[in-house]
């Protein structure tokens, strides 16, 4: 079994995020983006042991915030 390095996530088309990358690029802190993907606003893939692995593709984080600009 191979293990994928944390921005090898190449079947998706670029290099997945973790919260804190979302978080920097957004300039919101990390809880705002947790709420996010709570409220089923931010589409994630869950990785690692039991799924406790959280990334954002590029393409979630865009429609995501194209969703957020579109709301306000």
């Amino acid at each position: 079994m191979s293990k994928t390095s944390k921005s090898d996530y190449s079947q998706y088309g670029q290099a997945a995020m973790t919260v804190k990358d979302v978080a920097r690029k957004d300039n919101v802190s990390e809880k705002t983006v947790r709420r996010a993907i709570e409220a089923g606003l931010l589409e994630v893939i869950r990785v690692g042991p039991g799924g406790r692995l959280i990334r954002i593709t590029p393409a979630a984080h865009i429609a995501y915030r194209m969703a957020r600009k579109g709301g306000q």
